[in-house]
């Protein structure tokens, strides 16, 4: 159990970090202020800023985020009435605003605040060392810090580094690029799956090995040979040839072999395996193996599009075959499948990390508000319509959005835990 827990965070932590770093990295690009990149959630381990972000651990490794400058999720701390401590520069600007009231952080200059714009005309009002006599305006640098009631530093947010200051092909890039880092990301897991596996099996008639003493080298195929045909059945590949031989066990079959190029025929009786509660034939053949590197990224594409083909197909049977929640899965289903995936060794973890990756890409595109796909829909119609969308407007829709989420992530946990753990 230790073990899977420990695989379930390296493996939620991966997809998380991989997503979000999406965002911040095209956020970065497009002149964006990210002012704090947070791995897991709740309250912080610990944090550090560089460059004007600032990067947190929390304690609770189910999730993360970027904070971007002027999103639904940036608040500021600061309030009217709040008492604060400025930090001025030599020109009488201020360069930090601390709200935490923790002491020692820094001396500077107490203030009673009675108003504040820390986006347009960067400006800070208030009574100064307790005198309720004068208000003092204060003008605020561009670049000042924050320090919010936690402790953490993060950077003001003026309008010229929000999300809707940057250009719309910026902003929908940016949108887009938290899926587009877990279709990376799966696409790499598959390809480094491929290269851990002995051989990629090619789905050819053609034997790769022949276990010695086994009804196929008493019949004399050897490695190499190619069998087209069982009791006159074709066989054109792998697939066509196990299950024919499958279908007889314990009876004598006819085999139409290759060998060195020249037709021959062979016979030999399978031997009755049981698998389940079927018994099948075997005569102790096994596929061909492709060991070259082209073979094993081709392994790793045709998975991943295996996988999104398969995605979308669960997606649109749920769309004509009506809803339902054992077709979803939240925290409580990817802890389940870790831990069958963990019993499968690494191959069967890291099968299980593209899988998830492709799917939570895929799903953060549909069109729901509060998901990427929410967003970049609302970034199609601004781009029709040919004008922003109002502000209020976009935040009543998120809103929705992010209640109807949470709504769906109660029921299917409840769900969740019912299907996995009650019995």
């Amino acid at each position: 159990m230790l073990l899977t827990i420990i695989v379930f965070i390296i493996v939620f932590g991966l997809l998380v970090l991989v997503h979000e770093f999406g965002h911040y990295f095209f956020a970065k690009r497009a002149g964006i202020l990210v002012r704090e990149f947070a791995i897991g959630m709740g309250p912080k381990l610990w944090w550090r800023q560089v460059n004007g972000t600032t990067y947190t651990i929390r304690c609770l490794p189910l999730g993360g985020y970027v904070r971007l400058a002027g999103s639904e999720e940036d608040e500021e701390d600061l309030r009217v009435g709040m008492p604060v401590t400025l930090e001025l520069n030599e020109a009488g600007q201020v360069v930090k605003i601390n709200t935490s009231q923790q002491p020692g952080l820094f001396t500077g200059l107490p203030l009673q605040v009675t108003a504040f714009d820390l986006v347009d005309t960067l400006t800070i009002k208030g009574y100064a060392n307790g005198d309720e006599t004068t208000e003092q305006t204060y003008a605020v640098d561009h670049d000042a810090e924050l320090v919010e009631k936690g402790g953490t530093t993060v950077r003001i947010a003026p309008r010229d580094t929000w999300v809707n200051s940057a250009p719309l092909p910026a902003r929908m890039m940016t949108n887009f690029a938290g899926a587009f880092n877990n279709f990376l990301l799966s696409l790499v897991a598959f390809v480094v799956l491929g290269f851990t596996l002995a051989g990629i099996p090619t789905n050819s008639n053609q034997l790769g090995q022949v276990a010695a003493g086994s009804p196929a080298a008493r019949a004399g195929l050897v490695a190499g040979d190619r069998i087209v045909a069982v009791n006159g059945h074709p066989t054109k590949d792998w697939e066509a040839l196990a299950t024919q031989i499958a279908n007889h066990p314990g009876q004598k079959v006819t085999l139409q072999y290759r060998h060195q190029g020249k037709l021959k025929t062979t016979t030999a009786t399978p031997k009755k395996v049981q698998q389940g509660k079927q018994t099948v034939g075997q005569i102790g053949i096994s596929e061909r193996l492709d060991h070259s590197i082209a073979a094993r990224l081709n392994y790793g594409w045709h998975q991943f599009i295996t996988a999104g083909t398969l995605i979308f197909t669960i997606l649109g049977h749920m769309v004509t075959h009506g809803f339902s929640l054992n077709d979803l899965g939240g925290p409580v289903a990817i802890y389940a499948g870790t831990s069958q995936a963990t019993a499968l060794g690494f191959n069967g973890v890291l099968n299980f990390l593209a899988l998830l990756s492709i799917n939570l890409g895929i799903v953060n595109l549909l069109p729901i508000p509060a998901l990427d796909g929410g967003k970049l829909l609302l970034n199609i119609i601004e781009a029709i319509i040919r004008r922003p969308i109002p502000e209020k407007a976009e935040a009543i829709v998120s809103m929705a959005g992010f209640f109807f989420l949470l709504l769906l992530m109660i029921l299917v946990t409840f769900n969740d835990i019912q299907r996995y753990f009650i019995h």
